[in-house]
């Protein structure tokens, strides 16, 4: 009986297949409990994301095999895309996923609050037993050591987490205080508002050329839709404006700015501009207490960012191998001198149920 980790992820398959075995999260525990009865698997923890599908468990090798047929359900074209890992390449793939140093962006810390959903799940569904206890008890103690130890997770990587990042600093961590405007519902504009409403930004107003556009998406947030030529109106009671409408003319320019500013009374206005096309005249960054970024002064800081998360890669993966070792050393039995113990008495080193594995 051997812990591993066998599934696909987008390293291995694209989109279209691994949509095929995706779990949604409300099915997560009915489909665990299946796998675990037609694979014959004496423990399971099932994990399904965007970017991955993967089943942990425990169960000799032939069930391996016969778990892999379960998820390919017999299509060759899933079949051909996924991988299995065993033993000590299991744990130090599971402590890899739980850190963000696994995936598409790296660093990224959604993924560890994932695998602790998928881990829950199947404990309170009685899947788990003393092997996968150990080994995600001991993984999220990795993911939390490497998100303290290293800069692996900090720093933006993407257009909406670095305005955020800007924002917060520009507004001294004091988002829920302020009120955030999009012009043009796009899907760039959109995403970053919703990082930023995810900050506790305080109102949200949407101005679109579509009304219709704006309402829907104002009434999301919470918020109120004024139209694309009332913006210039709105923008005295915005702190920060998001812009991506696509025009072909400048949408802001630096005397709306100035009016918007006399009215505001100089306090600090932070302008997104991710149009091609520019929707704000880049003049208005020389406007006192107006901090303006393009897509490209966005994008210098993703690479600022990332450049970091690499530096920091080494240090990760000695975190990650460390923590490997200790785990196997509980997961692989003992010597044969011990072994004279009582037949009764198990003779691997596991965890215990909800007792952390230090």
């Amino acid at each position: 009986m051997i812990p591993f980790v066998a599934g696909l992820s987008f390293k291995t398959a694209p989109v279209h297949v691994r949509e095929q075995i995706a779990v949604a999260p409300a099915n997560l525990r009915c489909t665990a409990c299946k796998l675990k009865v037609n694979a014959g698997l004496s423990e399971i923890v099932l994990l399904s994301t965007c970017n991955r599908v993967e089943v942990y468990g425990v169960a000799p090798q032939h069930r391996i095999v016969r778990l892999l047929n379960c998820l390919s359900n017999g299509n060759e074209e899933v079949s051909s895309h996924l991988y299995v890992h065993e033993g000590e390449e299991a744990a130090r793939h599971l402590f890899s996923v739980i850190s963000g140093l696994d995936s598409m962006v790296l660093g990224e810390t959604e993924i560890t609050g994932q695998v602790k959903h998928a881990y829950q799940t199947a404990q309170e569904a009685g899947l788990t037993g003393r092997v996968m206890n150990c080994l995600f008890q001991k993984a999220l103690q990795t993911a939390k050591e490497v998100r303290t130890r290293t800069l692996v997770g900090r720093g933006a990587t993407s257009v909406g987490s670095v305005a955020v990042q800007l924002a917060d600093k520009i507004f001294d961590a004091k988002l829920g205080e302020k009120t955030v405007m999009i012009i043009g519902a796009g899907k760039m504009g959109e995403a970053c508002v919703r990082h930023l409403a995810k900050k506790g930004a305080r109102s949200v107003i949407v101005s679109n050329r579509s009304i219709e556009r704006a309402q829907d998406l104002a009434k999301e947030f919470n918020g109120r839709a004024v139209r694309l030529d009332d913006c210039k109106d709105a923008l005295a009671e915005a702190d920060i404006v998001v812009s991506s409408t696509g025009c072909p003319d400048m949408v802001l320019t630096r005397a709306d700015v100035e009016a918007a500013m006399q009215k505001r009374r100089n306090r600090p206005l932070f302008l997104i501009d991710i149009a091609v096309p520019r929707d704000i005249d880049p003049a208005v960054q020389h406007i006192e207490n107006v901090y303006l970024y393009n897509i490209d002064a966005l994008q210098e800081v993703m690479c600022e960012n990332a450049r970091l998360r690499e530096q920091e890669l080494s240090f990760c993966r000695s975190i990650v191998e460390a923590r490997t070792a200790e785990v196997m050393i509980k997961l692989t039995p003992r010597k044969m001198h011990e072994k004279n113990r009582s037949q009764s008495e198990p003779a691997w080193g596991f965890c215990q149920p909800m007792v952390a594995c230090s």
